[in-house]
């Protein structure tokens, strides 16, 4: 969108704010605020119309191009949440944009518009006010050629000198940018068959892991790049919405066993084009063409990092691969990526087979350690069965290569699946020494942190995981929940309010929204968060009946019909499915309706069968009416939580 050029009106002012429409920029006090581009065309599209009603349509009609009807509603809520992060506002209780439910935003603040030459000082960033007095001293007015002449020998020196850099910015070579930031775009498919995908996409999940382990660069997951198969936006587009320096892209071509892979680097702001190569080897070869990949475009950069960060790509000496065997495991890792019942059930014999045909090709035994653990998610078998035989896979990759981060944080996750903390959180440790970009690693490390209650610890891990995995619901999701444990509930909305439905997190998700509703007075909402829940289940009938209760007898009365229906409801799902139900949050659930018995005796359940969630249990808010019991200590003890763990847990929150 083109913000008007409005003669001298250039410059808005708000509050501490103030925004140069035309320059692009935001600064808070004089200090420059980052925004990126679509939130800031939105701030503009509503400081053109302050107090007005911005629809959700203009500015689609504005702001997001023809074609894009599909991203656009994720799009807008995502910029509309930006803005707010930037601007410290809340949805909640708005101070600058307003949500009108169902029909857009309005810009509640009041404006000033102010012409650029009145702006033009305090719009300089603060280094350069800084240095400026207070009150400027003039120049002398004469002699005017005596101060040009002192001015050009002063240059002269500090070109000689070259101080700062100064002679190459004036002589028009400009410095090679640093490069702090990669994303690696979906390699192409050049077999022309569309079952080859799946062998494009394992290379450029290698080629991510392989640059991860570059210490001091930011590069973008997989999960999130892969957001990016097909689309017909601009690398300076995509480089903005990941926040990236550089950009890969490139091609892949599998004929038979030998392997050719085209990539190129290019500067994600200017679309320059900075390297490109292109490999063939055999298919046995393939790890070490990933190695030659990832340390050509390290060496690309290698000059635009700083000293400290300027380090080889850490890898053991490439082994040959059985072919067969790393197709096999390729084909596992796109079942397993789906995280789906069925794929799950697919990624384990494609494992299997390929540790069968290769016993000594370590990434297929964590990718079985992987499938193992979502095994015992998905209930396919008892999480205590499902935790050892991913502790066993995991023991055996890192046999095999001790330097494989995944196989470390395969392992640090049965670790604590088994609660064996202190173990668990050195391999997690140790994982993301290895391989610091390792999305999976910190998200694992925040989840620890805040079983034991050290929360802020959690929230920096789980806001890693996100800036290395932005477009991963699942990792927004972690963030959110963390917040909501840490009694942090507006930030917790702030992230829940963002992610679509549905998802593997959709129920969950929404049964702590009503739990943040409930404990802020906001009883309505509560209950509407509990409908959404019901309906996701396909609970109708439930759903009716909460309704009806609330309007006639009130919250407390519909609760408990929400509750006592849930409860029905676990137990048939898990009749018709022909598995165990889920003891921990039937507990919970017990626990809410101040079934003490009952929910001791789920917990015990969970306990048997050794139900990873139980490592949350001394922060779990479900939980807090049972924490003066004795026997909750005693479990607690069992589960080899510490004491301050079950004393402090409720101090750290602020209800």
């Amino acid at each position: 969108m083109e913000v008007p050029k409005q003669s001298l009106r250039r410059v808005v002012r708000f509050g501490a704010f103030e925004v140069d429409l035309l320059a692009g920029e935001l600064f808070k006090q004089g200090i420059k605020i980052k925004l990126q581009q679509q939130p800031f065309r939105v701030l503009a599209l509503l400081l053109e119309r302050p107090g007005e009603v911005v629809t959700r349509e203009d500015l689609r009609q504005a702001i997001w191009p023809a074609g894009t009807f599909v991203e656009f509603d994720v799009g807008v809520d995502a910029a509309i949440h930006k803005l707010r992060a930037a601007l410290g506002d809340s949805a909640e209780n708005p101070r600058l944009v307003e949500t009108l439910p169902r029909r857009g935003y309005r810009f509640i603040a009041t404006v000033d518009r102010v012409a650029a030459s009145e702006a033009a000082p305090s719009a300089r960033p603060p280094e350069e006010r800084a240095s400026t007095p207070a009150e400027a001293v003039p120049l002398p007015k004469r002699r005017p050629l005596l101060w040009a002449g002192a001015l050009a020998i002063g240059v002269a020196f500090l070109l000689a000198m070259n101080t700062g850099g100064l002679r190459v910015r004036l002589l028009g070579r400009s410095a090679a940018p640093r490069i702090q930031s990669i994303a690696v775009l979906p390699l192409g498919n050049l077999s022309g068959d569309s079952a080859q995908e799946y062998f494009a996409d394992g290379m450029t999940e290698a080629l991510v892991t392989k640059l991860g382990k570059t210490e001091g660069l930011r590069v973008i997951s997989n999960t999130s790049a892969m957001h990016y198969r097909g689309t017909r936006k601009t690398l300076p587009e995509i480089g903005r919405e990941l926040d990236v320096d550089v950009i890969v892209e490139g091609a892949v071509l599998r004929v038979g066993n030998r392997v050719r892979v085209t990539a190129q680097l290019i500067e994600a702001s200017s679309d320059r084009h900075l390297w490109a190569e292109t490999y063939e080897r055999d298919l046995r070869d393939v790890l070490g063409l990933q190695d030659a990949i990832a340390r050509a475009i390290t060496n690309a950069i290698q000059i635009r990092l700083s000293a400290s960060q300027q380090s080889p790509v850490a890898s053991t000496p490439a082994r040959p691969v059985d072919p067969e065997a790393y197709d096999l495991y390729l084909r596992g890792r796109a079942e397993w990526n789906e995280w789906t019942e069925d794929g799950t059930k697919k990624s384990i014999e494609h494992f299997q087979q390929a540790v069968q045909r290769d016993p000594g090709y370590a990434p297929a035994w964590a990718g079985l350690s992987d499938a193992y653990a979502h095994l015992g998610q998905f209930l396919l078998l008892p999480p205590r069965v499902a935790s050892f035989k991913a502790r066993a896979a995991a023991e055996r990759a890192i046999q095999l290569d001790e330097t494989l981060s995944e196989a470390r944080v395969s392992l640090a996750g049965a670790l604590l699946l088994q609660w064996s903390w202190s173990a668990g959180e050195k391999e997690l440790q140790r994982g993301i020494a290895l391989n610091p970009n390792n999305a999976l690693a910190h998200q694992w490390y925040g989840w620890l942190l805040s079983a034991r209650g050290q929360f802020d610890a959690a929230i920096r891990e789980m806001r890693r995981a996100l800036e290395l995995d932005p477009l991963s619901p699942n990792k927004q999701n972690s963030l959110a929940a963390t917040f909501h444990r840490a009694g942090r509930y507006d930030e917790a909305l702030r992230y829940f309010s963002d992610l679509p439905d549905p998802d593997l997190n959709s129920e969950g998700r929404h049964r702590r929204i009503a739990d943040i509703y409930e404990r802020q007075g906001r009883l309505r909402e509560a209950i509407a968060e509990w409908l959404v829940v019901l309906r996701l289940r396909g609970e109708q009938e439930v759903a009716a009946s909460v309704e009806r209760d609330f309007r006639t007898s009130g919250f407390a009365a519909a609760r408990r019909t929400y509750l006592w229906g849930h409860l029905r409801d676990a137990g048939r799902r898990a009749e018709n499915a022909h598995r165990q139900p889920r003891p921990y949050s039937i507990a919970g659930d017990y626990a809410a309706l101040g079934e003490r018995d009952s929910a001791f005796a789920w917990l015990e359940r969970a306990f048997r069968e050794r139900v990873g969630l139980l490592m949350f249990l001394t922060i779990d808010d479900r939980f807090e009416t049972l924490r003066s019991d004795p026997r909750f200590r005693d479990l607690a003890r069992r589960i080899g939580l510490p004491d301050t763990a079950v004393q402090d847990s409720a101090s750290l929150r602020t209800y």
